[in-house]
């Protein structure tokens, strides 16, 4: 909240906010940064007004910067509010009845302490005990040498008012919280008081708060920046002993500008706040936000200018870069996408009432010193609507769409009333700058070298794999190293209904791909274009592989259609939830509906899920089980063993392990790809070299990038020209000696290799 212009400075205004009374005082003009822990004067205002409005639950100062004091911290001054009141009106405390009993000449002088006391219990609690305890020390040594009976007695009443009192202020919750570090006070010192109230900072130009202070109980286990040279953030990674999740602490450069700073964000804030922006500007998000970069630079140095305030060119950039994050942009929603650790990121309903929550890929799951608002959240999902194109209200509660700023990518899913009851709810996924590869699975344990070698001649045999597992298993991270071990030669068609795939990332790295979105099953009406009639649509636009992004509802059927008349001669691939092989045949045939005898047509299901340790704190994603599909059952694959296992996970080595069958060679997919093959059928060594020359060049990258330290080459751009080369030299040998020998090849690989790490 502003204030108007002219409004009285140190006035306040009560607003109802999300169930909750907010207390907002205006503190801009004045010639000092706000603080109840620094400042007697601010803690007896703040007091004085919630006498006047003792529902308040939250407090904010409103300066360049809001200070916001959350319930916790208003509750410690209601209490004492409402002891003034008490001592004031039940109590009685000044009156000269309490003051002075039998003796009016010691009324003056008691009423100028009592009056002190009520001050000090205003603006320092500490201090009214401190000196309650020494009054009434004193008091009792003078009762002690007076002699008259009449002075004595009345001496006697007001010992007892001023220890009534007394026992008030030491019930406080602020006395209790300070009782330890009472024999280190001194009177007039506030230190005490900074310890325990600490506001959240709030730009003016965001709703959404931000605990800045570190909790002292925490160990810090991590702490790392993230953003630009301009924009840096930082990141603080702490952990509590009686807290099983870890507390992610960020610092965005917004917070902590200076107040000249702030002013020009606030004056150019106002002027960019006029522009609406048009469904058709989320079209060219990026270009969009080039542009609004542009115009807020030029308008801060303008303002900058006009203001007398002298603006570096880095200082120039960090301004422009905040202005478009909180004007077009998604807030500190974009600060928690730059962390590349993260995976996943929550906000739950109430959005006011609970912190963000994060998924590390380091410390799993974390809370955050961030607190959202309702308008930064209302503001969210009205960007989201027009991003894209969905609509989200009573009737359709639920929204499915994508992010991308730069070369980050997510996946949002929001969610509202009356799905939500308690309104709004974001869960936010976000993706790799670059796609996945097996390189980079090898090297996180989620497979083994052998895996990836099988996978690559998998696809290279053009076979259909479904990549099965729980939620948050790496399923879509899989289909996409998946996808990058098909020749750049090949077309491909994606099909999703919200973006995940790294389309764009392989269009770059001169892959021939379409990327079709379809309609979401969770939509009741829309215009899009429905999954099942993506599908067909997809064996109408040419010889192409056929990636689907997951397999949720109706349009499996049309995916095993074109399993069986369309695409068998390109590789078919998508994701599906399901446990284990046999889930996902009950998924797809009985609660999908899809006929036995189209099931068959899926050649290879590899199932990934996270595998918890013994003390249930972590999750390790592995690849826990590849099976191939076997064609001669008829009614259940579980019973007539129409599931072959290849490789089984074992939990006591963490490694994926060769089943009997792959070992002797009793692989129906695996020979059926050699029998297409010259040289290759009926000849299972040379099939089998084949799959071990594979795994062993994945295990070199891996290797060669670890003793180079060199993590590209580990990445989708690298992976792509390996592969190619692989492919150019096993056509060599090829056409040398007949077959591409892993003798032969692996060499002449390496030797390319070598040569390529030395140029990169």
């Amino acid at each position: 909240m502003l204030f108007k212009p002219g409004t009285p400075l140190y006035s306040f205004e009560v607003q109802r906010e999300a169930g909750q009374d907010i207390m907002y005082i205006n503190f801009l003009g004045a010639s000092f940064v706000p603080n109840i822990a620094e400042s007697a004067e601010v803690m007896a205002l703040v007091v004085e007004y919630l006498i006047q409005s003792p529902n308040v639950s939250r407090i904010v100062f409103v300066q360049q910067r809001n200070y916001n004091y959350d319930s916790s911290q208003v509750m410690l001054l209601q209490e004492i509010s409402r002891l003034y009141t008490h001592l004031m009106q039940q109590e009685k405390f000044l009156s000269p009845s309490k003051l002075g009993f039998n003796n009016p000449a010691a009324v003056p002088e008691r009423y100028n302490f009592a009056s002190r006391i009520m001050m000090l219990l205003k603006d320092d609690p500490l201090a009214c005990f401190i000196e309650l305890e020494r009054a009434i020390t004193a008091e009792k040594m003078m009762l002690e040498k007076t002699g008259d009976e009449q002075m004595r007695y009345d001496a006697s009443v007001y010992v007892r008012e001023l220890e009534k009192v007394y026992a008030f202020v030491s019930q406080l919750g602020l006395l209790k919280i300070a009782s330890g570090s009472l024999d280190r006070y001194k009177l007039g010192e506030r230190r005490i008081y900074k310890n325990i109230f600490r506001p959240d900072i709030m730009p003016n130009f965001t709703f959404t708060r931000l605990v800045s202070q570190l909790p002292e109980d925490a160990e810090i286990m991590d702490q790392y920046e993230i953003g630009n040279n301009y924009d840096k953030t930082i990141v603080t990674v702490l952990k509590r002993k009686e807290e099983t999740k870890y507390f992610y602490h960020l610092m965005p450069p917004e917070y902590t500008l200076e107040e000249d700073h702030h002013l020009l964000l606030n004056l150019a804030r106002n002027v960019l706040i006029e522009h609406q922006p048009k469904a058709e500007e989320f079209t060219d998000p990026e270009r969009t936000r080039n542009v609004f970069f542009n115009v807020s630079k030029d308008l801060v140095r303008e303002l900058a200018e006009n203001q007398k305030i002298n603006l570096g060119y880095s200082d120039l950039n960090k301004l422009a870069a905040i202005l478009v994050r909180h004007t077009i942009g998604f807030g500190l929603i974009e600060i928690l996408l730059q962390d590349k650790n993260l995976q996943d990121i929550v906000i739950n309903a109430p959005i006011t009432q609970n912190p963000i929550f994060v998924r590390h890929g380091e410390f799993d799951e974390c809370s955050t010193n961030i607190l959202p608002s309702q308008e930064d959240a209302d503001s969210w999902a009205a960007k989201f609507r027009m991003i894209s194109g969905r609509p989200l209200d009573e009737a359709n509660p639920i929204l499915d769409t994508d992010l991308n700023i730069g070369d980050i990518r997510a996946r949002i899913a929001v969610i509202q009333q009356p799905l939500s009851p308690s309104g709004l709810a974001y869960a936010i996924r976000r993706h790799r700058e670059s796609p996945w590869t097996l390189p980079l699975f090898i090297k996180q344990k989620m497979l083994n070298s052998f895996t990836a070698g099988l996978f690559s001649f998998l696809i290279d045999g053009s076979r259909t794999i479904l990549v099965a597992g729980t939620r948050s298993s790496g399923k879509t991270s899989l289909l996409g190293a998946l996808m990058l071990e098909i020749m750049p030669k090949y077309r491909i068609i994606t099909i999703e209904d919200t973006p995940e795939l790294a389309v764009d990332i392989m269009r770059k790295l001169k892959y021939d791909i379409l990327s079709m979105k379809v309609r979401s099953a969770l939509l009741k009406t829309t215009s899009e274009v429905s999954a099942d009639e993506g599908i067909r649509t997809s064996l109408r636009l040419g010889d192409s592989c056929l990636i689907v992004g997951e397999v949720r509802s109706v349009e499996a059927k049309a995916l095993y259609e074109a399993m069986r008349v369309g695409a068998l001669a390109n590789v078919v691939a998508g994701t599906i939830h399901g446990a284990s092989p046999y889930g996902v045949f009950d998924r797809i045939v009985n609660d999908l509906e899809v006929p036995i005898t189209s099931f068959k047509a899926t050649d290879c299901i590899i199932v990934a899920n996270p595998v918890k340790t013994a003390d249930g704190m972590h999750a390790n994603r592995r690849v826990v089980q590849v099976s191939e599909v076997r064609k001669h059952w008829t009614k259940d694959p579980l019973e007539e063993k129409g599931f072959v296992d290849l490789l089984n996970y074992n939990v006591g080595s963490d490694e994926l392990e060769l089943s009997d069958d792959l070992i002797n060679g009793d692989s129906e997919i695996i020979k059926n790809i050699a029998a297409g093959v010259k040289g290759w059928a009926g000849n299972w060594d040379a099939v089998y070299d084949n799959i071990l020359l594979r795994a062993k060049i994945k295990e070199e990258i891996v290797n060669v990038a670890s003793r180079a330290k060199n993590p590209e080459l580990l990445e989708a751009g690298f992976n792509v020209l390996s592969n190619t080369m692989f492919h150019n030299i096993s056509d060599d040998i090829r056409e040398e000696v007949g077959l591409p020998i892993g003798s032969r090849v692996f060499p002449e690989w390496q030797k390319w290799l070598m040569g390529a790490v030395k140029k990169i």
